[in-house]
């Protein structure tokens, strides 16, 4: 049972608000309770409030998408994981109908937002995310932003087939609007997107490594033909441990309710008619070892009385021709530290150093790295108080964020997208995107 249903923009406006339950068991004035605790977290220096809370007997959900605060709030017992999910789904939808996620599409179609809630969450309880049973009950026509007004889409902005290079923009459009004139273009995009958990020893060994990975699917294609798409040959699910040499080997995976399996464990390949909108294809899980993408080395030593030096060093281990963008490294300090001084390394350009003294944390920023180089950055600390010798106890573990484009650690690949072609003169557009994203990179002291 869900009561209240907000989006709140970064700085705390309310863009969405809608009381799903008709009843008013949730009293007035949530969002603003929601924004206040949620700041207040930042500020007593604790880092991002949890995704699930409780405040005078109300529970809050939200989730971040696109820099957006999708919210829920209930005064019943119900499962988080299923809020949650559902949050996600409602910006999916959201997105799918508007071709774009953000504060001014949101603003600027309000009416058919209201329009979509009204259909997902009827007195409380869910009654659809689908976008392809939605188009049935949903008649309002989406009001495009100029994709030309945009900020950046990032690393992942980018879309290849062959040697073309297209942008991320190409994705922003909506699945029930057509293009000027009327036209549609025919196109299908895929994307492999990879979140990797990394934990290293202070010596530099991987204790633990997992990828968390899916198939991402978007279609624009007219008359839902089927698709046919192929993985790896040497593509092996839960081999119980034994070692294949060269293999792609998944412990585990789920396929979308549309996929049909009938000749995936003979040649590895999907095939599907595709639903509106955006969804997922397959999710899988990995733990057998690959190559990380960054090896990270730190160091912590005193430099005299109340005096220390930090040593970190990142070295990109990926080819190249690769490109990592938005690299966050982060190390917390001793409590006591009260200043921080930051050298780098000659030459350096795009890096931006920071010490957060709320929560005693130091903050180096790379705009971009190439794979092969490496990265130094040195801090001279000063402290209230002397150390004791537990400066290594009372220091890191380090932890790093980044996303690499055309980049995947599983080696798992699409080798073709086959579309059941209506006519000779049907030639859909197919475009394939790799991204790697951390989840928890982590290196100890």
């Amino acid at each position: 049972m869900i009561s209240q249903f907000f989006v709140l923009s970064q700085r705390g406006d309310n863009i969405v608000f809608r009381d799903c339950e008709h009843r008013g068991e949730v009293q007035k004035g949530t969002a603003e309770i929601f924004f206040r605790k949620v700041m207040f977290w930042k500020e007593d220096g604790e880092g991002d409030a949890p995704p699930v809370f409780n405040v005078d007997g109300v529970n809050y959900f939200h989730v971040k998408v696109a820099g957006l605060l999708f919210v829920a709030t209930t005064r019943v017992n119900v499962s988080p994981s299923l809020v949650l999910e559902l949050l996600q789904r409602i910006a999916r939808v959201i997105k799918d109908y508007l071709g774009v996620l953000n504060e001014d599409s949101l603003r600027k179609n309000f009416v058919l937002v209201y329009e979509l809630l009204d259909e997902v969450i009827d007195f409380g309880y869910v009654q659809t995310t689908s976008t392809e049973l939605l188009k049935s009950y949903v008649f309002n026509e989406p009001i495009m932003v100029d994709a030309a007004r945009l900020p950046s889409l990032g690393p992942g902005g980018i879309f290849m087939q062959r040697s073309k290079r297209m942008p991320g923009t190409a994705v922003t459009k909506s699945v029930v609007a057509n293009e000027p004139g009327g036209r549609k273009r025919e196109e299908i995009f895929v994307d492999i997107i990879e979140k990797i958990s990394v934990t290293f020893s202070s010596s530099g060994y991987i204790l633990t490594s997992e990828i968390d990975g899916t198939i991402q699917m978007k279609s624009y294609l007219t008359g839902n033909p089927e698709i046919r798409l192929a993985l790896n040959d040497d593509l092996s699910i839960g081999s119980g441990g034994r070692s294949i040499y060269g293999a792609v080997i998944l412990d585990d995976c789920n396929f979308h309710e549309s996929v049909h399996l009938d000749n995936f464990d003979i040649d590895r390949t999907l095939s599907l008619v595709p639903p509106d909108g955006e969804f997922p294809v397959m999710n899988y899980r990995m733990t057998q070892e690959f190559r990380p993408p960054f090896r990270i080395n730190a160091l912590i030593e005193e430099a005299g009385p109340l005096k220390a030096e930090v040593i970190l060093k990142v070295r990109a281990e990926f080819p190249s021709s690769t490109t990592a963008n938005a690299i966050i490294v982060q190390m917390p300090l001793p409590t006591y530290t009260t200043r921080a001084s930051f050298e780098l390394e000659p030459g350096a350009v795009g890096n931006t150093t920071d010490f957060k003294e709320a929560n005693k944390r130091l903050e180096w920023g790379l705009k971009k790295v190439v794979g092969g180089s490496e990265h130094t950055l040195r801090a001279k600390l000063t402290f209230s108080q002397e150390s004791h010798g537990n400066i290594m106890k009372e220091s890191g573990p380090v932890s790093m964020t980044f996303t690499i484009p055309m980049y995947n650690c599983s080696r798992l690949q699409v080798k073709y997208l086959q579309i059941a072609k209506k006519s000779k003169t049907d030639n859909p557009y197919r475009w394939v995107r790799y991204v790697t994203q951390s989840n928890s990179y982590v290196a100890r002291l």
